[in-house]
């Protein structure tokens, strides 16, 4: 039994070898020596115990933000952002920020390493980022516990409270979400340029399945990546109407009809999706690129793909061109809309366990602040005027920036941000109509504790690494697909699964036994 290419098989095997490595380092290692490396957090004590001060006596924190928009920040632009900043909240709060804007894709190499050394207060997050995502953050206690410091302040009152209860962990506030859609839910996307030039009938896209033909143009066409991941493993994305994956990896769901936890690697559906994708690349659709991990990050800004999926937003069709600055299709609908555990900090922030009480609270002032003064969430997210965008004559953002440019997405509130040329009026209203239509989760409230199976759960992940993400994306044979799953199922048995299945099976019973007046407060 062979994947596609020796090349893949390299390339996996180095993985292997570099997850080995970052277990010292922690994402899903259950090490216990962490805290003294990164601070404590469950009590809301300072790992460096020093508070960085001004000479005008303003409280400075280090701001860690990732740019999924542009591939290489101009750092003098980004200075030139940092320094318009200060002197707008200057006379507003008593802090003074210090932005460090990193190209996403070592982001979290350069992130990680700013954490360990102490170099940071505040840094943006989400729950599926790995090394450095929502969950590694929490069990490393390197985030700090905001939960007393919240009440009362503008950045508390800038969401719903239910915003803030979707994303506790174990009653406590840790993250601070970035208010925008508070559900997930999947699309596809493609050029429209594309469409028009093979004369595409969208309408009648139902499934996944449906585009083949489509990616088949694009093969002939000699489009590179017909069909692009973005090195990722999707079944726990586009099959979501099935399962809550609550635990982010396709090995652990909850049934959505049983509504109970199961394997959803031992479904049909796993075999379905798995055989198509496994397919595709036969047939030239996928790249080994997306096995390899080795496709760029700034490939929405190319013309060297046909189609990708896409994350559910209000107003999708005028949204895709802000985001990727080209002329997109969306087809909407591939799967419902849920509002989940994690579906709130699908992007957020953090505040790190080794900034003192005053650092904390600053971090706390300034996204108050930022999630709710146009001018401040316009030049944080935008840029300057007149350099990294314009106004419309209708007074709206035209962003052109090749040195520095965001989105709302993993910026800040959506609603205090002047709208992009692409975006209607009332967009804000749309956002907020949205959230309150997503249908929530029968696993909405349910936090996985992996503390009584950490090893088995984190050796599981580099199983999924090895077998899961590899036949995700297309890197067997379709032939073997079957044969795989058996083996990846035994793999995963040897790393212990069975006792990570079993205590996320007891631990979800335990909440939904509960009264449904308590369960209900949870979601």
């Amino acid at each position: 039994m062979k994947k596609r290419t020796s090349k893949i098989l390299a390339v996996m095997l180095a993985s292997a070898l570099a997850a080995g490595s970052l277990a010292a380092c922690g994402s899903d290692s259950g090490t216990t020596d962490t805290k003294s490396t990164l601070g404590e957090s469950s009590n809301g004590t300072s790992g460096s115990g020093n508070t960085e001060k001004t000479s005008d006596g303003k409280t400075k924190i280090s701001i860690y933000h990732a740019s999924w928009m542009l591939a290489n920040p101009d750092s003098a632009q980004v200075q030139k952002v940092q320094d318009a900043i200060n002197a707008y909240i200057g006379d507003k709060i008593n802090v003074e920020v210090e932005l460090h804007d990193i190209a996403s894709g070592e982001f979290n190499d350069k992130a990680n390493l700013a954490l360990a050394n102490n170099e940071i207060n505040l840094l943006t997050t989400a729950s599926w980022q790995s090394t450095i995502g929502t969950d590694d953050l929490y069990r490393q206690n390197a985030v700090y516990d905001i939960t007393d410091l919240l009440p009362g302040t503008t950045l508390y009152d800038s969401m719903p409270e239910g915003i803030w209860t979707a994303a506790q962990y174990d009653g406590k506030d840790y993250f601070i979400p970035i208010y925008k859609e508070a559900y997930e839910g999947y699309d596809l996307k493609t050029r429209q340029a594309l469409v028009d030039k093979f004369g595409w009938d969208l309408s009648n896209i139902k499934t996944l399945k449906d585009i083949e033909p489509f990616l088949e143009d694009c093969k002939n066409d000699g489009i590179k990546y017909p069909y692009t991941t973005g090195k990722t493993a999707m079944f726990n994305r586009l099959y979501m109407d099935n399962f809550d994956f609550f635990a982010s990896y396709s090995f652990l769901g909850v049934d959505r009809e049983k509504d109970e936890v199961v394997n959803p690697i031992q479904t049909d559906k796993y075999k379905e999706f798995t055989e198509l994708m496994c397919d595709w690349a036969e047939k030239g659709y996928i790249s080994e690129d997306e096995v390899t991990k080795t496709t760029s990050d700034s490939l929405a800004q190319t013309q060297d793909w046909g189609w990708n999926w896409w994350t559910c937003v209000p107003n999708d069709e005028e949204n895709s061109e802000g985001r990727d600055k080209q002329d997109e299709a969306i087809v909407e609908g591939l799967t419902k809309k849920y509002m989940h555990s994690t579906s709130t900090l699908g992007s957020c922030y953090a505040i790190t366990a080794n900034s003192s009480e005053d650092q904390a609270k600053a971090c706390i002032d300034f996204l108050g602040l930022l999630y709710t003064d146009t001018k401040l969430a316009d030049l944080y997210t935008y840029g300057i005027e007149g350099e990294d965008y314009t106004l419309n004559d209708e007074g709206k953002v035209v962003q052109d920036s090749e040195a520095y440019s965001h989105s709302a997405w993993e910026s800040c509130s959506v609603i205090p941000l002047t709208l992009l040329e692409n975006e209607p009026d009332n967009k804000v209203e749309m956002y907020e109509k949205m959230n309150n239509e997503a249908e929530t989760s029968c696993a909405a409230g349910f936090r996985f504790d992996k503390s009584n199976v950490e090893a088995q759960y984190s050796a599981c992940v580099n199983v999924f690494e090895q077998y899961g993400f590899v036949l995700e994306n297309g890197g067997y044979a379709s032939a073997d697909v079957a044969s795989v799953i058996d083996e990846y199922q035994n793999a995963l048995d040897e790393a212990g699964y069975q006792d990570v299945l079993k205590e996320a099976q007891t631990q979800y019973l335990s909440l939904i036994h509960i009264s449904e007046p308590t369960r209900l407060a949870l979601i």
